[in-house]
């Protein structure tokens, strides 16, 4: 008898379910599924004001997660002809870099100290090494950056180069600015345009 009232229940469900499915309700699902894994750009924008105000950022960039990362809000963008990664991460003023180890003697030290603390990492750097010192205009204000080339353990590409910068919203909290490409293919034009595009 329970064996029975089981068979039927199934069969119940399998008849809902295509029912649902012959009414549209495939594509109502894959449409709920694209949207909750791909969100579009306005919802992104949404989202990412946590971080700072990306409203201003052009077309030629595309807004790819505002999430929590690694225990941080976070924007990550890509600009689209380049494939050039920029991130954007609120560190709740528990940055692991500071302007002060941005301009120190030191600062290829103070970089890997600061990637050894972070949890959880997916991906690994070897012969981390600054090539250069500047400065980045975002959250409108002027802020330290280095510039650093490095080889990269659990990725497809091998060699990488970007920045890393640290700067406050008007607020006062610390953002964390990362931008990075192959090596080959970096450029500061492009992490230029986008970070000072934030407010």
């Amino acid at each position: 008898m329970g064996c029975l009232r089981n068979v039927i229940r199934a069969l119940i469900i399998t008849l809902a379910a295509v029912g649902f499915m012959s009414i549209g309700g495939k594509e109502f699902v894959g449409k709920y599924i694209q949207n909750w894994f791909n969100p579009p750009q306005d919802v992104m924008l949404e989202r990412a004001k946590k971080v700072g105000d990306f409203s201003k950022i052009s077309d030629e960039f595309e807004i790819e997660r505002a999430a929590g990362i690694m225990g941080y809000n976070a924007v990550v963008a890509e600009h689209k002809a380049s494939g050039q990664k920029m991130f954007v991460v609120d560190s709740n003023n528990k940055t692991p870099i500071t302007k002060e180890d941005l301009q120190s003697e030191n600062v290829e030290e103070k970089l890997k100290n600061a990637i050894s603390k972070v949890k959880y990492q997916s991906v690994s750097f070897d012969e981390l090494k600054v090539t250069k010192k500047g400065s980045i205009y975002s959250y409108g204000k002027l802020s330290p950056y280095v510039k650093f080339d490095a080889k990269v353990k659990k990725l497809p590409v091998g060699e990488i180069s970007g920045i890393v910068s640290t700067t406050e919203n008007s607020d006062g909290e610390s953002r964390l600015l990362i931008s990075l490409n192959e090596k080959n293919k970096y450029s500061q034009l492009i992490s230029d345009e986008f970070f000072k595009k934030i407010k």
